[in-house]
């Protein structure tokens, strides 16, 4: 059943706009949410080759979109991280990741027994990260320990400013160094064009439930030729300890990946309105541009990160409603209740010193409706807004 989180609120919530289901993946979640409703018909061993329903096909339509060769669906972005590190480096071995990355990619390299090279930000207030940064650290990689990394990870949009990193760039660096490349596409992929070829990706993985309109947990990895048959290596199990044979498995997706009912089917449900979708990715940005501009009227108020911002996530410093928190009976819960009230949610509760939100799918109208509520609520509290241009 909906939530009514969609049909009665406007959803702000950053993690949550680029996985808002289509109609179609709703109707495909309630017919497919047996546990093993797509292994009916399942022949290969494995779920992206399941040819009824045509998950196969799909599998096909996706590497295809995002230009890569090969693609496989995983338990969420993070396992498909652990996975390349899994699967292309040895423990003991150092990665180069960029200081604004997830931290389920300091995780993935922690349970690979990874050691970790930050390609450190810019800072205050935009907090970019330099591309000629990852040849830096492969560089000092090599002169403390030897060799080269085994990998070089890169964050394309970050999840606490919403910058979008030149990749492309850093594609480059990794090919003269010769260093693997594996670019996060969370918040990428899946609302905004990603082509991994002309990026010079090795490896792309990406977040289906939060970008991709798809039911968590849902992952994709996507790799090219040159590394598919080592990142998708099978199991060696040929009867040795328990007398069967698993030499159709692939390790790193412990054999299948459990993404058996409505993750891949909601997946496939809304991937033409994802196709569809980032060929106007240009027109969201737009609207985020616009509340930005709106919500900076308001006296104090200072979107962080890029400016103009690239992405549909924006982060902004509010201190005046810090300080009219202070004020309060809700204390730092105040902008939530004050949001709620006006069929706004999405706001961490809790936050007023600084806050993030997401505007990727919402209406223009809605947009405006949004950048009013802020400014009557700092007009509500006496905060000072200029008069618009």
């Amino acid at each position: 059943m909906n939530r009514g989180v969609e049909s009665t609120y406007i959803n702000l919530n950053p993690i949550q706009r680029g996985g808002v289901l289509t109609a179609e993946a709703r109707k495909a979640a309630l017919e497919f949410a047996d546990g093993y409703s797509v292994c009916d018909f399942c022949f290969e061993s494995r779920v992206d080759l399941v040819q009824n329903p045509p998950v196969r096909n799909l599998t096909a339509d996706i590497a295809e979109f995002l230009n890569m060769d090969d693609v496989r669906y995983t338990a969420g972005c993070r396992h498909a991280k652990w996975a390349v590190m899994h699967m292309v480096t040895e423990p003991g071995e150092t990665i180069v990741l960029d200081s604004l990355a997830h931290y389920t990619s300091y995780l993935a390299a922690e349970a690979n027994q990874l050691k970790v090279v930050e390609v450190p930000h810019s800072g205050y207030p935009e907090f970019t990260i330099d591309p000629d940064g990852y040849a830096e650290k492969f560089e000092e990689v090599e002169r403390n320990t030897g060799s080269l990394p085994a990998l070089a990870l890169l964050t394309h949009v970050d999840y606490r400013y919403g910058n979008v990193a030149d990749a492309a760039s850093v594609g480059k660096i990794c090919k003269e160094y010769d260093v693997p490349f594996l670019l996060n596409t969370a918040y990428s992929s899946g609302v905004m064009p990603v082509d991994g070829k002309k990026l010079g990706v090795d490896f792309l993985c990406a977040s289906g439930h939060k970008s991709w309109a798809a039911s968590a947990p849902m992952g994709i990895l996507a790799t090219t030729f040159e590394w598919n048959q080592q990142v998708f290596d099978k199991s060696t199990i040929r009867g040795d300890w328990s007398g069967r044979g698993f030499t159709k498995k692939e390790v790193a997706l412990f054999g299948c990946s459990p993404v058996f009912g409505v993750p891949v089917m909601s997946l496939m449900a809304s991937f033409p309105s994802v196709v569809e979708r980032v060929k106007h990715w240009d027109e969201q940005v737009e609207n985020a541009r616009y509340l930005a501009t709106q919500l900076e009227r308001i006296e104090g108020f200072h979107q962080m990160g890029v400016k103009p911002t690239e992405h549909t996530l924006v982060a902004f410093e509010s201190l005046p409603l810090f300080e009219a928190a202070a004020k309060t009976k809700k204390r730092g819960y105040f902008l939530y209740h004050e949001l709620k009230k006006r069929k706004i949610i999405g706001i961490q509760p809790g936050m007023s010193k600084s806050f993030k939100l997401n505007t990727f799918g919402l209406s223009r109208k809605q947009v405006e409706y949004v950048a009013n509520a802020f400014i009557e609520i700092a007009r509500k509290y006496e905060i000072p807004v200029e008069d618009e241009a």
